[in-house]
C-alpha cells in the first residue's frame, strides 16, 4: 500500500494544537513538506522545529493568520501557493462555542460560517490550480460526527458542520476527474482542547468531571476517548496515494459512537 507523500506539499490548518498538530506529525512522517497555519506563531514555530524532515528536500514552514480574517487569509494562501503548489489541504478550525440553537445570535452563525466554509473555499480555490497541474490533490476536512447525527447543545456547530459537509460533497464531484479527492473526517470524543472546553462547561454547570466524562463515554462502544493521533492517521491515509479512489466520503473516527449507517 502506497502511503508515501515524498515530494508533496501539505498545508495543515489549525496546526498549533490538537488534531491539527497530530496531523502535521503524521504527514511529515510520510515524507510531506508542511506549511503550518494557525493564529499562534510561537506554537507553530516550535512545532515546525519538532517535525521530522528525513526525506531529501523535505522542509517545513509556518504562517500565522486568523481564519476569520478572509482578506488576510486570501493574501496568505496566495503567497504560499505562489512559492510552491499545495498538494494536500487539511481544513481544520476550532468549533463554535456550545449552546442550544434556539437562542443563538445570528452573528454567531455568520462567524462560524466564515471561519469554516468561507475559509475552506478561499483555501481550496487557491490550491486547486496546483493540484490540477500535478494531477494530484487531496482536500481533507476535519469536521464532526454531527454531520451524521446532530450533537445536543452544539447548535451553531451542528449547523455549520452540515454546511461544510455539503460544500465538500459538491466539490468532490467537480474535481474528481482531475485526480483530486475531497473527504471529511468526523472525529468522535477526542482528547483535545475542544473536548476539554466542553467538559469544563458542564463542570461549571455543577457536575463533577468524573460524571461528565462517564456520561460522554456511555455512548461510546469503545469505552474510551480517542487520542489525536488516531484521528490524524485517518487524515493521513486519505491524503495518501492509497486513497486515490476514496472521494466524497464522511468517515467517522469515533469508537463506534455514531449509530447512523451512512
Amino acid at each position: 500500500m502506497d502511503l508515501r507523500l515524498t515530494g508533496r506539499h501539505a498545508l495543515v490548518c489549525g496546526a498549533s494544537q490538537g488534531l491539527g498538530r497530530a496531523t502535521a506529525f503524521e504527514l511529515a512522517e510520510l515524507g510531506a513538506s508542511l506549511t503550518l497555519l494557525s493564529r499562534s506563531a510561537d506554537a507553530l514555530a516550535a512545532l515546525a522545529a519538532e517535525l521530522p524532515a528525513n526525506q531529501a528536500g523535505q522542509k517545513h514552514r509556518h504562517v500565522a493568520v486568523d481564519m476569520l480574517d478572509t482578506e488576510a487569509l486570501a493574501a496568505t494562501i496566495a503567497d504560499i501557493v505562489g512559492d510552491r503548489a499545495v498538494h494536500v489541504l487539511v481544513n481544520n478550525s476550532g468549533g463554535p462555542p456550545p449552546g442550544p440553537v434556539w437562542n443563538a445570535e445570528p452573528e454567531a452563525f455568520l462567524i462560524a460560517y466564515r471561519q469554516h466554509v468561507v475559509a475552506a473555499q478561499v483555501l481550496a480555490h487557491a490550491c486547486l490550480p496546483g493540484m490540477r497541474e500535478a494531477r494530484y490533490g487531496r482536500i481533507v476536512n476535519i469536521v464532526s460526527t454531527s454531520v451524521k447525527e446532530p450533537i445536543p447543545n452544539l447548535g451553531v456547530s451542528n449547523t455549520t458542520r452540515a454546511a461544510m459537509a455539503g460544500w465538500a460533497k459538491t466539490l468532490a464531484s467537480e474535481v474528481a476527474a482531475d485526480g483530486i479527492t475531497v473527504n471529511n473526517v468526523l472525529p468522535g470524543y477526542t482528547r483535545t482542547p475542544r473536548l476539554e472546553a466542553l467538559v469544563e462547561s458542564s463542570v461549571k454547570a455543577g457536575r463533577t468531571r468524573e460524571e461528565v466524562e462517564k456520561g460522554l463515554l456511555a455512548s461510546v462502544p469503545a469505552a474510551r476517548f480517542a487520542e489525536p493521533a488516531e484521528v490524524a492517521a485517518m487524515v493521513a491515509f486519505l491524503a495518501s496515494p492509497a486513497a486515490g479512489y476514496v472521494n466524497g466520503t464522511s468517515i467517522a473516527v469515533d469508537g463506534g459512537r455514531t449509530r447512523a449507517l451512512n
